[in-house]
């Protein structure tokens, strides 16, 4: 009894700048009760060990952040650093990061007391220092880190100067294993973190049913994406695991305090979820205590939830809210300057500056051997049978690879919508993968756009179905009318089977967090990390040329001229022509690993050109010929986009009958043509002999592309010969009110304008157009 009354005294005494609340205390003593009496902890004083354990933990996590901005080392004895010892230009998000080291101790004790893994996600990705530091302190770092960062005088040391150096290798990326924000370097990061307000809107859709994750949310971020308020619109225990979502709410923004403390802080915040179908509870932010406790409780509490078979949704989600000030435990803490260098002034030039820091550090100050017994005691991974948190289960992500069933060719000749042939595809594909998890984010109409069976089949997720419409309690499709939040419903599903389906226009919403996903993925591939999560398509149709009814504002090919700014391999930007090249692009996304992909479909009728063997042809080497050979042609029509193939192929019968060989090739995905950038791009990319013999040098050449024609002819630098033998046809920002023949009138992309283009680059005596409408017929 002695001993367990010295274990608990030991933990009430706090630690540094740690104190236990009242509230916490009485929470605390009914969890060891639970935890002591279900068998998950030994005895009370092992449990209050592990308290003890992690405000030491906490201490010396905030103090080597602090050291991660400001300093070139840390003194293991805890003596003062001089002048020499800091850096020249400190940099960091320190206050966001100082608050974060209770939080993911908290979420580490939480683990090492109940003896369970769970996954993390930190939306506020600048706050990586926090994490850094902690994972240098256990020893769970990444492969890229294991030797260069650890508890040792050197390894603390390397992890300072590497956080902000800013070096570069002999390649020109980032030398140091270690960035401002979390990476694929990061142990058991799974996002960057660096869009905010992303993570608010993914973490719900991530565990799988027996998996756990824990979601690190911002204050910030809360202004930012008002979807998070819907997750309890979407979870279901059948199919999704235990998602908690943690708000570190320390009151600022970079400049300003954010609108939960205008508005009232903790406490509405807390009405305010609980209005939208949370159940929150309010904790104390500076102890890891106060965090373990609460993640414990909220997945004990949606657990009784999910084995209740009189269970009736929506469930309330807890929700936690751990008040905290940014910068908590070092100067400056509850100021703006928190946000990234809280002393003000440099300590390197600057003396009040460093003795601040030198008095701060030792307030945080833990003696080794009291650091070492306390890490022993928190890391019973092999004691307790567990993974690292490392290698959580979301971190490797790798589902078996899909059925893909065979498509149902359409007969050459006959006209049919190309999204409609994909709703047929797409509901036997998910009928082949009972397996797979579906996700379907849709903030537009799946009907509207001619995917009513895969509506049929899957249904909108609601709580409440109504009758007589596809609703379902248990429905696949995320649907509403934002566009961030049903897209990322579909990436964060890495375990299942995914689709995004968007008009065109409104699909740049989505943007941002596709590009978020981009950077983390591609640079896991940089780095020998292979993802093996199934790729994620986003359909966007009701497209710039066939949304013509509506004004410019639904006419926009932004979104595929923006992604194929990214690394072609990573994210895929196909352009299908017809419903058969449509099937056979999605057949070969799906059979891929760790990709993005942007396919451009029309949902209007339009006439099949290529029959099934031809169209996995012309997406396997990523253009073809469709009509004539370029190799007697004296002009080749390209065509990038459905509506651009009538116009070539309109062009090419009035040339051809005016007594001109032509020839028209369709790219369908121009990312497999491009000067590549570096040497994934290059594998991925077609090689010079396969390039040349789809375009012969020097042939003059008319493209007719669904984008914008300059940055189509940047990505096509290989085949431009340039002025004066290649001209572009494409979107010049022209639109409004107008039908499919106006809008590509109003562009000038008719068949009579590629015809103009033709004469520019063939010198062709072409001034009688009259005579070529009559051949060709417009």
């Amino acid at each position: 009894m002695d001993t367990i009354k010295n274990a608990q005294s030991h933990w009430l005494a706090g630690y540094g700048p740690i104190k236990h609340r009242e509230d916490t205390r009485e929470r605390i003593a009914a969890l060891c009760e639970k935890l002591t009496g279900d068998g998950r902890v030994a005895n009370a004083e092992q449990f209050h060990a592990m308290l003890a354990a992690a405000d030491r933990l906490t201490c010396a996590g905030m103090n080597v952040v602090a050291h991660m901005t400001y300093a070139q080392r840390i003194d293991l004895d805890g003596k003062p650093l001089a002048a020499e010892d800091f850096k020249p230009v400190p940099e960091g998000h320190t206050g966001g990061a100082l608050n974060m080291v209770p939080a993911f101790v908290g979420y580490l004790l939480a683990n090492a007391l109940t003896g369970k893994t769970r996954a993390w996600l930190m939306g506020q990705g600048h706050c990586v220092a926090a994490i850094e530091a902690v994972n240098a302190l256990t020893g769970d770092v990444s492969s890229a880190q294991q030797g260069r960062y650890d508890r040792s005088a050197a390894g603390l040391a390397q992890l300072c100067q590497d956080f902000y150096s800013y070096a570069t290798d002999d390649t020109g990326l980032p030398a140091a294993p270690l960035g401002s924000h979390a990476g694929p370097n990061t142990a058991g990061a799974i996002s960057e973190g660096g869009y905010l307000g992303f993570a608010e809107l993914q973490y719900i859709h991530m565990p799988l049913p027996g998996e756990s994750l824990v979601a690190f949310l911002s204050d910030g971020a809360f202004e930012e994406q008002r979807g998070s308020d819907w997750a309890p619109r979407w979870w279901r225990a059948e199919d999704s695991g235990m998602a908690i979502p943690v708000m570190i709410l320390n009151g600022r923004r970079i400049e300003q305090r954010t609108q939960i403390v205008q508005e009232g802080g903790a406490q509405w915040l807390a009405e305010d979820q609980r209005h939208n179908g949370f159940d929150p509870v309010i904790i104390d932010g500076r102890d890891p205590a106060a965090f373990a406790w609460a993640i414990i409780m909220a997945e004990d509490k949606l657990q009784t939830f999910a084995d209740d078979p009189q269970r009736r949704y929506p469930a309330a989600l807890p929700y936690i809210i751990a008040e905290t000030e940014k910068g908590f435990g070092f100067p400056g803490a509850g100021t703006n300057a928190a946000h990234n260098l809280p002393l003000v002034t440099n300590p390197f030039k600057d003396v009040i500056a460093r003795e601040l820091f030198n008095t701060s550090a030792q307030a945080l100050y833990v003696p080794r051997v009291e650091l070492e017994q306390s890490l022993a005691t928190l890391t019973n991974h092999q004691q307790q049978g567990r993974s690292l948190e490392s290698q959580n289960p979301l971190v490797h992500r790798q589902p078996p690879a899909p059925s893909l069933p065979e498509p149902k060719w359409q007969p050459v000749g006959t006209e049919n919508s190309a999204m409609g042939v994909l709703d047929n595809w797409f509901v036997e594909l998910v009928k082949a993968n009972p397996a797979l998890r579906v996700r379907v984010g849709n903030p537009d109409e799946l009907a509207s756009n001619k995917m009513g069976e895969t509506l049929a089949l899957l249904k909108h997720r609601v709580n409440d179905p109504e009758p007589g419409v596809h609703e379902d309690l248990h429905g696949a499709v995320i649907t509403a009318l934002n566009e961030e939040a049903v897209a990322a419903a579909a990436l964060a599903n890495k375990a299942g089977l995914n689709l995004i389906v968007s008009y065109e226009a409104f699909a740049v919403k989505m943007l941002g967090l596709m590009r978020q996903e981009a950077i983390f993925v591609r640079r896991q591939k940089e780095l020998g990390q292979q993802p093996a999560w199934l790729p994620v398509p986003l359909i966007v149709t009701s497209h710039t040329w066939e949304n013509s009814k509506n004004e410019q504002s639904h006419q926009d090919p932004t979104m595929g001229e923006a992604l194929l700014g990214e690394m072609s391999d990573t994210v895929r930007v196909l352009f299908p022509v017809g419903g058969n090249t449509t099937v056979a692009a999605m057949r070969s996304v799906y059979a891929g690993r760790g990709q993005l992909a942007c396919v451009v479909v029309s949902k209007r009728d339009v006439q099949q050109y290529l029959d099934g063997p031809q169209a996995e042809a012309l997406v396997e080497q990523g253009a073809a010929h469709v009509l004539g050979d370029p190799a007697s042609a004296d002009l080749q029509l390209i065509a990038i986009g459905a509506y651009q193939l009538e116009e070539a192929l309109k062009a090419q019968a009035a040339l051809e009958r005016a007594g001109h060989a032509v020839c028209v090739t369709v790219i369908i995905e121009p990312g497999r043509l491009r000067i590549p950038r570096d040497e994934l791009e290059s594998a991925f990319v077609v090689d010079d002999a396969t390039l040349n013999w789809l375009f012969p040098p020097g042939l003059p050449r008319v493209i007719l592309t669904h984008t914008r024609p300059e940055p189509m002819l940047g990505i096509l630098r290989r085949i431009d010969s340039g002025l004066a033998r290649t001209r572009a046809l494409g979107y010049i920002s022209r639109g409004g009110t107008l039908d499919v023949p106006g809008m590509l009138r109003a562009n000038r992309c008719t068949w009579v304008d590629a015809i103009r283009a033709a004469a520019v680059v063939t010198g062709w005596e072409l001034s009688d157009l009259s005579d070529y409408a009559n051949l060709g017929g417009e």
